[in-house]
């Protein structure tokens, strides 16, 4: 349950932030533009960090701590579940981006930030539901390969280069499995992009 705490201890803060808003005794439409303001905030920060952390720090602190085969059915377990919450996080920030700033009313920067918000949720669309089942699969046909050639156990890629040097069917996998793991992270560098991009927009709005 100890999940089950942070999270209402979470959604008290944001309660409470809500409560004493300047917004909250004032006009229906203030009330829902403020919300849709915050749920855009909230869901664009989300899907950003999100995207910073395992992209750029999680994943390879697990990589070079890790067992290989750990690291990969971790791996296999995770990244489902993360192109899925920054693809509906993207896709909360594209609605409310959509309807605070109307197509026909909008300047060409806000068209522009509307396609970049779109961009990250359809590369992460595409690695949920297209690359990431492709390389997981592949893992497996890999890790199968390498338990018979008893390696996989240890940290980094030393042992499996070796033996792919002599095992024809462990390079043709090797190299099927880095094009598909290839692609996957283009889509997901892309969609890391199009979010730093609205990141920039978000800080010249911002006065402090």
């Amino acid at each position: 349950m100890a999940w089950m705490t942070r999270f209402l201890t979470a959604v008290a803060f944001l309660a409470i932030g809500v409560i004493f808003s300047p917004e909250t005794f004032g006009s229906k439409s203030a009330k829902i533009t403020s919300f849709v303001k915050l749920a855009h905030l909230l869901c664009f920060s989300t899907a950003w960090g999100a995207a910073l952390w395992v992209t750029f720090i999680g994943g390879i602190i697990m990589f070079k701590n890790l067992p290989r085969h750990q690291f990969g059915n971790l791996q296999s377990k995770m990244f489902p579940a993360y192109f899925m919450m920054v693809g509906i996080c993207c896709a909360v920030t594209v609605g409310c981006f959509g309807y605070t700033h109307p197509w026909k009313s909008s300047s060409t920067a806000e068209k522009y930030q509307l396609g970049f918000l779109v961009s990250a949720f359809v590369f992460n669309l595409t690695n949920l539901f297209v690359f990431t089942p492709m390389t997981i699969e592949m893992m497996k046909q890999r890790h199968k390969l390498e338990r018979e050639s008893n390696i996989g156990e240890e940290v980094g890629w030393t042992k499996n280069k070796e033996v792919a040097k002599v095992n024809p069917k462990l390079s043709a996998m090797n190299k099927k499995f880095g094009m598909i793991h290839g692609l996957s992270s283009l889509a997901n560098i892309m969609s890391f992009g199009s979010l730093a991009m609205h990141s920039w927009y978000l800080a010249a709005k911002i006065d402090l």
